[in-house]
């Protein structure tokens, strides 16, 4: 796994500042490992996306073609009513696939993602994940925008065409500095307003990515009258018109803990510091509340329409990566994905 530089802390009141030349030698740095990190994408991910697709999730298009007769095999629901019902012989509309693709990111770089117990932060894969998405799909005069929040504040980046511009906004998006303690708990709503953010203005059919691990108190009551978290409306909303892809970021050790007795945590979000009892009833408790939690934003991924894909920062992302555009591909090709 690329480790992305990290940022120096912020120092405390009289304290000595960064010199010009220790900023100038971390943007270095920090410019050589997204160089490096672009290396290994297009060298591993290239390819996918060869031919005819509408997104990272291919499929026959979005723009409507013309109609021809129905013939075995057709798909029905490709069925063209209008033209069926003046000339009485069943006819399917033909799509025409998109070949012309803008996607937006939506990155979500809170205070939660400032964790991480494997092979990096989850901060750190939630850049990676952007780096392969924008990467991917930025070939062909395809456009990548952002929009970034770490919690407190939010920016939206340009959708602009082109390596170079997709290079310039992952730059932007590493140098997004980290929300104060409690600047996240304090706007428990920021990843719904920044899922929402995709839907203004309205654009054509493209593709939507939201990378993010979900980790929010903002609950709101549902339609059905039961809860849900306060993203999945914005989210399946921008699915009525997008392909809508869901990556989200975890770490091992908030699906289980390990037992090393009295451990001393501290929330991110809150700066808050417990300290916890790691006994086996404790760990076992743990683990179905986490088990439980993760299978609830699955629920709420799928309730919503996007396609889900979990990063952990303990496995190969590249590999996980190829696999579900693998399966998406086989899934699209028999019918069996939206």
């Amino acid at each position: 796994m690329i480790r992305l530089a990290r940022r120096s802390e912020p120092v405390a009141a009289g304290a000595a500042t960064a010199t010009a030349a220790d900023m100038a030698a971390e943007s270095a740095a920090a410019e050589a490992v997204l160089k490096r990190l672009q290396l290994t994408v297009t060298r591993k991910l290239d390819g996918l996306l060869q031919g005819d697709y509408v997104g990272l999730l291919p499929g026959p298009g979005s723009e409507a073609g013309e109609s021809r007769e129905y013939t075995a095999g057709d798909d029905v629901r490709r069925m063209d009513w209008p033209v069926t019902a003046r000339t009485t012989v069943p006819h399917v509309r033909q799509t025409i696939a998109d070949r012309e693709l803008e996607t937006w990111l939506c990155v979500d770089l809170s205070a939660s993602l400032d964790f991480g117990t494997a092979r990096c932060e989850k901060r750190d894969l939630a850049i990676a994940a952007a780096a392969a998405i924008g990467y991917l799909t930025v070939r062909g005069g395809n456009r990548v925008g952002a929009v970034v929040t770490n919690g407190e504040t939010s920016r939206r980046l340009a959708a602009r065409p082109g390596r170079n511009n997709a290079h310039g906004m992952l730059r932007r998006i590493f140098q997004t500095p980290r929300a104060p303690a409690g600047g996240t708990a304090a706007n428990a709503g920021y990843l719904a307003e920044a899922v929402d953010a995709l839907n203004r203005p309205p654009r054509r059919r493209g593709q939507a990515v939201v990378i993010s691990d979900f980790l929010t108190d903002d609950i709101v009551r549902s339609e059905r009258g039961d809860t849900e978290p306060a993203w999945e409306r914005p989210m399946r909303k921008l699915a009525v018109r997008h392909d809508v892809l869901a990556i989200e970021i975890v770490d091992p050790r908030e699906l289980s803990l390990p037992a090393v007795g009295v451990l001393t945590v501290v929330d991110p979000e809150s700066g808050a510091v417990h300290e916890v009892s790691t006994d086996a009833k404790v760990r076992k408790a743990y683990a179905d509340a986490a088990a439980t939690q993760r299978t609830a934003i699955a629920g709420a991924l799928r309730r919503a329409g996007a396609a889900h894909l979990r990063l952990s920062t303990d496995s190969d992302w590249l590999l996980d990566i190829v696999r579900f555009v693998a399966a998406q591909r086989r899934g699209r090709s028999r019918g069996t994905t939206r």
